[in-house]
């Protein structure tokens, strides 16, 4: 076995990006210019975003139940809600996992960690990784989520939420959409951050942290406990004016993005050409790692409270010195 403990960073990888970058935003002074690229790079181009924006439309065009249907709980709309968050994320965790890892369709090019997807391991659920990620993915993920998401039109239903429409406040919407994804990294920060706490990481988050080497399955592959943390990001459409689309999208990003973030390859590819941006050095240094780059690069609070881990050399040993400390 391959001993990745030894070497400088850019030897164990088998795909170094170089230095991770974050959010320009909350740079000073501001630069524009660095700002409009950030943005239009995730908005303008084929990204974990704009695909679940996408997807996210057409489920509210098509298949999304209408409000006044919502009013009460009944058995076909929720089990409609469930469908529409089981099956893309199937479809597209299942699809990126064919590609990747059965079809080989680009080899190792842009894979980040040279090892392949664990089996026979006695440490994942069915002794497999993958199995272990779609049971805990389908079973516990799409079953909080759901569950969630139902509550929380069946308020909006009732008047209990505030809606609105974009015919009402065009501006607030397009808005709201937009902070959607700075609101959802802020979240995770402070809710993965509880679950790194020794007693929490033990019992609950260390389901997760089984994934040093993660793949399509591993996104939100997470205990019970850790998914009704995780998806709370959602109760904050109790309190902000949204439309059912935000809360639909909001779904989505929660739920569809770790799947590229987690895919452990930065590009998708087919033949020479880069189809769209995928997996997530920021994050996989945090399953390499652990103790490092606990929320997104989106809002940069692992800078500020000194946790973050940019890929270099010198912040491998940072990290090292203080998980050590951590666990002493």
């Amino acid at each position: 076995m391959t001993d990745f403990s030894i070497g400088n960073e850019q030897d164990r990888w088998n795909h170094h990006p170089g230095e991770v970058q974050l959010n320009p935003l909350f740079n000073w002074p501001i630069r524009p210019a660095a700002v409009w690229r950030w943005y239009s790079g995730a908005w303008l181009a084929l990204t974990a975003l704009t695909v679940c924006f996408a997807v996210a439309i057409l489920i509210y065009v098509w298949f999304l139940p209408p409000l006044e249907q919502m009013r009460t709980f009944e058995p076909g709309w929720v089990l409609r809600i469930w469908l529409i968050n089981l099956i893309p994320q199937t479809v597209i965790a299942g699809g990126l996992h064919w590609w990747l890892y059965i079809r080989r369709g680009q080899g190792m090019r842009r894979k980040f960690d040279r090892r392949d997807l664990s089996h026979g391991n006695g440490m994942f659920t069915f002794n497999d990784q993958v199995l272990d990620n779609i049971w805990w993915t389908l079973g516990s993920a799409m079953t909080v989520a759901t569950a969630y998401q139902c509550l929380i039109y069946w308020a909006m239903a009732n008047g209990w939420a505030p809606v609105v429409t974009f015919g009402e406040r065009p501006v607030w919407c397009v808005v709201w959409m937009a902070f959607i994804p700075m609101w959802s990294g802020l979240h995770f920060y402070w809710t993965h951050r509880l679950a790194h706490h020794p007693k929490l990481y033990k019992r609950v988050h260390a389901v997760h942290h089984r994934n040093v080497n993660i793949g399509p399955w591993s996104g939100i592959s997470n205990h019970w406990f850790e998914n009704l943390l995780y998806f709370s990001t959602y109760f904050i459409h109790l309190i902000v004016p949204s439309h059912p689309l935000h809360l639909l999208f909001h779904c989505y990003f929660q739920q569809l993005s770790p799947v590229f973030s987690h895919s452990g390859f930065e590009r998708v590819m087919k033949g020479e050409a880069e189809v769209a941006r995928a997996g997530d050095f920021f994050h996989q240094l945090h399953h390499r790692y652990f103790e490092c780059n606990y929320g997104t690069s989106e809002i940069p609070f692992d800078k500020w409270f000194g946790t973050f881990h940019d890929g270099s050399e010198g912040d491998t040993t940072r990290t090292r010195a203080r998980k050590t400390q951590m666990y002493t």
